[in-house]
């Protein structure tokens, strides 16, 4: 869904994650709703639309933006978009009685509490009715997805490493936004990989990703920020490789929507950290981020067999 969904002045436009099954059933729900063009569906997923703010916050909650550019989430976007629509306006009203809207904001709040539980059980679901669980991939799919998990697995651990040594609030904050990101990353991949077909060197994996975290952390926030660019740009080439040979096949066209947006979402932290690295870096931290690149390659080489 884009914003060819519905008039380019759409008095509200409805963002939400096309890549959570839970998220595609209800917006699909509503845009088969009559709205007399008073809606505009932009998926946050897809890396192609551009968004009034950081991916990842709206990938968290439900939002919704007004002509004046004003932000809801949560509650108030719900509510929001219920006026929009004619026969759920009363509903709307009924929110927005005094008292209830503080009483659904915390409904909300306990939803996401549970949906990663709700949204595994709907993948799974989905994977099974398409005949496209992880035990029925193609082999060489199946050892993509085990270098994912363990690219994932180290990516956390790279921003744990970080934490375990900055002291500078700004990088703290950098490392435990993206730690969030990684962390749902791997969550995801986890769904399309069981248990059984992982990388048996999951414990060397978090171990070098806790190293290239910890050691750049050492020499300051510039260190940090060149080693992510270094292997975000490492990850975005990989990502690619991996949705291109699944673009002609029909068959795993969820799997490929769920690369295409953790992709997106590497390419977010590449940018953010050669922004905030500043100037090109010199001799040794490019030896450095040299090698970060050539230890990424070999451990995907590794982990697709092992």
């Amino acid at each position: 869904m884009s914003r060819d969904d519905a008039r380019p002045d759409a008095p509200l436009t409805v963002y939400y994650d096309g890549a959570c099954p839970l998220c595609r059933r209800e917006i699909g729900l509503y845009r088969g709703l009559p709205s007399d063009g008073a809606l505009c569906f932009v998926d946050v997923a897809d890396p192609a639309q551009p968004l009034p703010a950081a991916r990842e916050q709206l990938l968290e909650r439900f939002h919704v933006a007004h002509p004046d550019g004003r932000l809801d989430s949560g509650a108030r976007a719900f509510l929001a978009l219920w006026a929009a629509l004619p026969g759920w306006r009363w509903l709307a009203r009924l929110g927005a009685l005094p008292g209830v809207t503080p009483l659904l904001e915390a409904a909300y709040r306990v939803f996401l509490r549970v949906r990663p539980a709700m949204q595994r059980l709907a993948r799974a679901v989905e994977r099974g009715a398409d005949g496209a669980a992880a035990g029925a991939l193609p082999r060489d799919v199946v050892r993509d997805l085990r270098s994912d998990h363990a690219g994932e697995t180290g990516a956390v651990q790279i921003y744990r490493g970080v934490l375990a040594v900055a002291r500078d609030p700004a990088l703290r904050a950098f490392a435990q936004r993206h730690l969030a990101t990684e962390r749902r990353h791997l969550e995801v991949v986890s769904q399309w990989l069981p248990p059984a077909q992982r990388s048996r060197a999951l414990v060397a994996w978090r171990g070098a990703g806790w190293l290239t975290g910890a050691l750049p952390a050492l020499a300051g926030p510039r260190a940090v920020y060149a080693t992510v660019a270094a292997v975000e740009t490492f990850v975005d080439r990989h990502y690619q490789a991996q949705i291109d040979r699944l673009a002609g096949a029909p068959d795993h066209t969820a799997l490929r929507d769920a690369l295409l947006a953790c992709q997106a979402d590497e390419r977010d932290h590449r940018d953010e950290a050669a922004a905030l690295r500043g100037m090109p870096p010199g001799p040794w931290l490019r030896g450095w981020c040299a090698l970060v690149g050539a230890g990424s390659a070999a451990a995907v080489a590794i982990a697709r067999r092992f």
